[in-house]
């Protein structure tokens, strides 16, 4: 299925598709517990906003988009405030809104997004990827603990406290 799955900008095509995915991911937080995404946010204007920007990624499997990221490279301002230390001081990429469509999860969907956001961060000279989720997002937090990233301390985002995680890219 790997080499099947394509690695692309999103377009304003595919809003409504990403607001699916997106609208799945808060409901199976919300079934867990989880508070993360539960504040009407990520909304249609921030998906809008990430593809006009050039931040939307999909990937696509079979001509349908299964998951979403925002892939930034001019930095997350919250986390020059981080309350710990960043394993780094150079210019490097952030995910932000992360989710996978419900029929792909536990799949390794996520994992592989992952990986090739790095290869793409790499590709463009970058050496560092740095993420931050909330402490009660499990599936995050393990994903995060499988790549290799290291916990470097929390950042206060719009919606509280997040732990932040960054993995160097040599």
């Amino acid at each position: 299925m790997d080499e099947k799955i394509i690695f692309r900008k999103a377009e304003k095509a595919d809003a409504e598709r990403i607001m699916e995915i997106i609208a799945q991911a808060k409901e199976q937080m919300r079934l867990r517990g989880s508070r993360q995404w539960q504040d009407g946010y990520p909304a249609m204007e921030n998906i809008r906003n990430d593809i006009e920007k050039g931040y939307g990624f999909v990937l696509e499997y079979e001509a349908i988009t299964i998951a979403y990221a925002a892939v930034i490279f001019d930095g997350e301002p919250a986390y020059n405030l981080i309350e710990g230390r960043w394993l780094s001081n150079c210019p490097y990429v952030v995910v932000h809104r992360l989710a996978v469509a419900d029929e792909m999860k536990n799949r390794g969907v996520a994992t592989g997004f992952m990986r090739r956001i790095e290869q793409y961060a790499r590709e463009c000279g970058l050496r560092s990827f740095r993420i931050d989720t909330n402490f009660d997002n499990e599936f995050m937090l393990k994903m995060l603990d499988r790549l290799g990233f290291a916990f470097c301390g929390e950042v206060r985002m719009r919606s509280g406290l997040r732990r932040a995680y960054e993995k160097l890219l040599f």
